[in-house]
């Protein structure tokens, strides 16, 4: 069994969803249920003896080590955080108790429990923690890609606890010898993404007749990874990732925020096309938020050239397959876009109006 933390949330579910149909083992699947975590997503594994849930908040040592006792997992991965840069604009406490406390409450649990193991389950035990490009910081246009010894210059507070709880996971090898494994990875895009982010937010407004917001002037460039392909690079690093070392996961899709934008348009006007005009009609520009990273770009040859894997998805085929989910699944969406959610997007926008 592997245990999965934030296994509800975007990224958790598609991974957990993808290891049920692609593998035998079973998964112990941890995760609080904040707003972002949505038990609908894996509907379809209800009743699969496979797939094992449990509602537990990587603060809570007690019952952290209560699963471990119980399910004996040979590898930890943690997809578990606060991961919205606006949210954690607003409020950064959450992001500091989540991303940097949970890490920690979650490295101790999985280390006393490593340091319990027989020799061979503790050489083939691993803990492989998931994080973000953001916390290289920004880069110019003319600035090479982000690479795995790029120096960390987080700018916000949510990349600065991701930034914070790399740093402890690389702590807890090199002191603790805990086999280790971090991934740091581009902007994720695809099915089950919690409709605060740009893609599900533009599709989501395009069909309800809403303004489509763009931060700034929309040039602020982001590298585009579809999330299965990088479920299928964590996939890989699990498998074959050498303990200590950190992989960079990107797509090779540099769009800026316009780009995208657009690019959502053109397809809906042929998916679901408006009675008149087109969806690009619905663009509105509207107060940058604070601190607004300017690019973000990965170099992922080190993951290609030591462990063979490159994104099978190109941006057009990945943003085709995304768009085709969103209208088929409109019930997922309407059930996600609760009152709480819907309050917190008028506030956020309201401010840049």
């Amino acid at each position: 069994m592997i245990l999965v933390t934030g296994g509800a949330g975007f990224i958790g579910a598609n991974f957990v969803l993808d290891w049920l149909r692609g593998s035998d083992e079973a998964v112990l699947n941890v995760d609080a249920l904040t707003y972002a975590g949505n038990l609908r997503t894996l509907k379809s594994e209800a009743g699969n003896p496979r797939h094992v849930f449990a509602r537990v908040n990587i603060l809570d040592r007690a019952a952290l080590d209560a699963l471990f006792a119980e399910h004996k997992p040979r590898a930890v991965l943690h997809f578990a955080a606060e991961s919205h840069v606006d949210r954690s604009i607003h409020g950064p406490a959450d992001f500091v108790q989540t991303n940097v406390v949970g890490t920690f409450t979650l490295l101790e649990a999985a280390r006393a429990y490593w340091n319990e193991l027989g020799d061979e389950e503790k050489t083939s035990f691993r803990f492989l923690h998931v994080s973000t490009d953001e916390v290289f910081g920004s880069l110019s246009e003319t600035d090479p890609q982000f690479s795995e010894t790029t120096p960390y210059a987080p700018n916000s507070p949510y990349s600065a606890s991701k930034a914070a709880s790399d740093h402890l996971v690389r702590a807890y090898h090199h002191t603790y010898g805990l086999p280790t494994l971090t991934t740091n990875c581009s902007n994720n895009y695809g099915p089950y993404q919690f409709p605060e982010k740009l893609i599900p937010l533009i599709v989501a407004n395009a069909l309800g007749g809403k303004p489509l917001p763009i931060y700034g002037d929309g040039q602020n460039v982001r590298d585009w990874l579809y999330v299965g392909d990088h479920c299928s690079a964590i996939r890989e690093v699990l498998a074959r990732g050498t303990p200590g070392e950190t992989y960079n996961i990107g797509g090779w899709n540099e769009k800026t925020n316009l780009e995208v934008v657009y690019t959502l348009c053109d397809s809906l006007d042929q998916r679901r096309p408006k009675a008149s005009g087109s969806y690009r009609d619905q663009i509105v520009f509207v107060k940058d938020r604070p601190g607004h990273d300017r690019r973000y770009a990965i170099d992922a040859r080190k993951l290609e050239r030591e462990l063979g894997w490159k994104p099978a998805e190109t941006f057009e085929s990945g943003l085709a397959k995304t768009v085709n989910w969103y209208l088929d699944n409109q019930e997922w969406v309407d059930e996600v876009a609760s009152g709480d959610y819907r309050k917190w997007v008028e506030t956020n926008y309201a401010q840049r109006a």
